[in-house]
């Protein structure tokens, strides 16, 4: 049985262990929250002709981020995720490159922690495997797509995020009455208090695509 001064120190011990592991946490939440709020604006707040410059921009402070904690999961997905945005903003042959470095972010990050962010690097895998081109252009493949998708949602069931993307790449395959279950699972997401504007873009994006569906 512990005496009270070997239990205090243990005590003290064990505090100062969690403070100094704890001591990251907050300026990476607050780092990402940032990136979460300003890649909203962007993406659903922010006029089409201006979004490129303004996701290069925002590409660069995710890029920031992330060298500043090697050794943290989240900041690597939102870089990804971000690289993702710009390049769709951007289009062309020239936005190839950036999926494929937005690529490499995810699986680094997978190999850092599988399940940070609620399976958000297997929602951002799959929906890259399904809308960039196959090769010999890129690396774009339905069968991974599916995989990386379904395995999200198998970490994350009721998110609005991995729901929203499987359905529509269930569009894309033609899969239309799945689809509109998926999609309208999406659109019964809890909401995110941390992140409004995200979710009302979002679900705009869910009616787009149950509209879609309906027409298939």
């Amino acid at each position: 049985m512990l005496n009270t001064m070997r239990l205090i120190t243990l005590l003290t011990t064990l505090l100062l262990i969690t403070s100094v592991s704890a001591a990251p946490a907050a300026p990476v939440t607050e780092a990402i929250s940032d990136l979460q709020h300003q890649w909203a604006v962007i993406n659903y707040q922010t006029e089409k002709d201006k979004q490129e410059q303004r996701f290069e921009v925002l590409a660069d402070s995710a890029h920031e981020v992330s060298a500043r904690y090697p050794h943290s999961a989240e900041p690597l997905v939102w870089e990804a995720i971000i690289l993702s945005s710009y390049a769709g903003a951007k289009g062309g042959l020239g936005a190839l490159s950036l999926v494929k470095q937005a690529r490499e972010l995810l699986l680094k990050a997978e190999e850092i922690d599988p399940s940070t962010l609620s399976g958000s690097i297997y929602t951002s895998l799959g929906s890259l495997y399904y809308q960039v081109p196959g090769w010999p252009l890129s690396f774009g493949d339905d069968d991974k797509a599916r995989a990386y998708l379904e395995k999200a949602l198998t970490i994350n069931p009721d998110g609005i995020d991995p729901n929203y993307f499987y359905g529509d790449f269930l569009i894309e395959e033609g899969e239309y009455e799945r689809a509109t279950e998926v999609l309208k699972k999406a659109l019964a997401a809890p909401q995110r208090a941390n992140r409004p504007i995200a979710d009302t873009g979002r679900k705009q994006e869910i009616n787009a695509a149950l509209l879609r569906a309906s027409k298939g």
